[in-house]
């Protein structure tokens, strides 16, 4: 039976609370939700502009699901929560050029969009994953 496993990484922010930045057991792993926060100072950045908290969010994401071993390719599912509906256009887009920039093989990861509150109200959007790690 494969052991489950931390991921700890300086390259995403250090969780806040009681759970690990993602876990890892046997070829899957799961990155807990990120925020456009900025690893070095635990900041929370870009106010009010979801497209660059998209890009950030996503950017502490794919640290994470690096350093389980994995590449951003072996992202099978990514979730994401918006606390307003009509950032939907905005973040969709900076999503989109995101993960097309950084998936290589060809086949985009599942999405499921969220619309609901966050844990901090400069949260525009917080963004979670699941990873099969192919090697």
């Amino acid at each position: 039976m494969s052991e489950k496993i931390a991921i700890r990484t300086t390259d995403a922010p250090a969780p806040a609370h009681t759970f690990s930045q993602g876990v890892r057991k046997g070829p899957f792993v799961q990155v807990s939700g990120q925020g456009p926060v900025d690893p070095a100072t635990n900041e929370y950045l870009f106010p009010g502009d979801v497209a660059a908290q998209t890009i950030r969010t996503l950017q502490n994401v794919k640290a994470i699901v690096e350093a389980s071993g994995a590449t951003f390719d072996d992202v099978v599912m990514l979730r994401v929560y918006l606390t307003k509906r009509e950032d939907f256009a905005v973040m969709n887009d900076a999503y989109g050029d995101f993960v097309t920039a950084n998936t290589t093989g060809g086949v985009l990861p599942s999405r499921t969009t969220v619309f609901t509150g966050l844990p901090r109200e400069e949260m525009l959007v917080e963004i979670d994953a699941v990873a099969i790690v192919s090697s």
